[in-house]
């Protein structure tokens, strides 16, 4: 449950390309520490040339965070892009209402997130393709640094049994 589908460095090793050609059609992400470090308020200009590309390439976005409202919808309305915040990751309900909103199947849709705890678990327990992502910043907040650590025993059993090749961010 704890192992994603796929890893990669940054959101921005994830192309509209690839994700069409395997019938992808719509994204859940997560926000903070995925997209931006949980502590900047708006998007980077990259950033928005990635939601640019995913929105011309007919792919969904749908930002799911277990942030509060006002963290969340001050990030996304000025991007355009629909959000559920306070998502209880990793439990489904967010889940399940992303791709009804989206009006897509669970097979075309991936969960990108930084978190193996809420994303990755919450991906897989709810039938969802998963791609973690190595944070963007190294420092989190009060929840997420307890749930490191308890990430880094399962990231550490994962790599001992041969299960995935994880690069720290340096």
């Amino acid at each position: 449950m704890f192992l994603p589908g796929e890893f990669v460095k940054s959101i921005f090793e994830i192309s509209p390309y690839q994700l069409k050609e395997r019938n992808i059609k719509g994204i859940i992400t997560d926000l903070d520490n995925t997209l931006v470090e949980w502590d900047r308020p708006s998007a980077t200009p990259k950033l928005i040339e990635w939601f640019k590309e995913m929105n011309d390439s007919g792919i969904k976005v749908t930002i799911v965070s277990n942030n509060v409202e006002k963290r969340v919808k001050e990030f996304s309305d000025p991007l355009s892009i629909p959000f559920i915040y306070k998502a209880r990751k990793p439990m489904g309900r967010a889940f399940r209402k992303a791709i009804k909103d989206m009006q897509l199947r669970k097979d075309e849709v991936v969960v990108i997130g930084d978190q193996l705890l809420t994303d990755v678990l919450g991906g897989n327990r709810n039938g969802f393709h998963t791609i973690l992502v190595v944070p963007v910043a190294s420092t989190d907040g009060v929840m997420t640094r307890f749930n490191r650590r308890i990430e880094r025993r399962i990231m550490d059993t994962l790599k001992k049994r041969g299960l995935i090749q994880w690069e720290e961010k340096k």
